[in-house]
């Protein structure tokens, strides 16, 4: 028992103390897959607004959530031109419809959709440039007015879209 106090309990605390601060593990979930020796720049254009259906806030919405999550989820510098990597497209579809109806014949639920159409370049390697379409959808209660939930549910969708086109040009997954 004596042996036990002068010994190993200092011998326990000296490997406890040495495996807690010898191992140390970082992990880096930002999704981005960059070679920032090659890549260092992102050109990011504003997209204009081009749905038959526009709530004027939206394209300055979408715009700045896209440069915000490309700044804050990588090292690249966001350049007006020249850039290893450039982001350019539009919004080209806002629109609304019913999606469900409730047993007296009227419309339950109405679903907001965003499209947006995106090309990209990456000027250090041409075969991962495309153009592609991204889409997003957000259903309200047709109890509510579109007023009342619209900037949540813009927010929400574009959210999601600057989510997937970052996935599609970064992410590589």
């Amino acid at each position: 028992m004596d042996w036990t106090n002068k010994i190993l309990r200092p011998l326990i605390a000296t490997l406890a103390f040495t495996l807690l601060t010898a191992c140390s593990i970082s992990y880096k979930f930002n999704g981005a897959s960059i070679d920032y020796s090659q890549v260092k720049t992102i050109q990011i254009a504003d997209f204009p607004n081009r749905a038959n259906y526009v709530w004027g806030p939206m394209a300055n919405m979408f715009n700045n959530e896209l440069k915000d999550m490309f700044a804050s989820h990588t090292k690249l510098s966001q350049v007006k031109r020249n850039g290893d990597l450039k982001i350019e497209g539009e919004i080209t579809r806002y629109e609304q419809y019913n999606k469900s109806v409730s047993s007296e014949g009227y419309s339950a639920q109405t679903e907001l959709s965003m499209t947006v159409n995106v090309r990209f370049t990456n000027n250090k390697n041409h075969t991962e440039d495309f153009e592609q379409t991204f889409t997003a959808k957000s259903t309200y209660e047709t109890t509510q007015s579109l007023n009342s939930v619209q900037e949540e549910l813009v927010s929400q969708m574009i959210e999601e879209i600057c989510d997937q086109i970052f996935n599609a040009t970064v992410a590589n997954w």
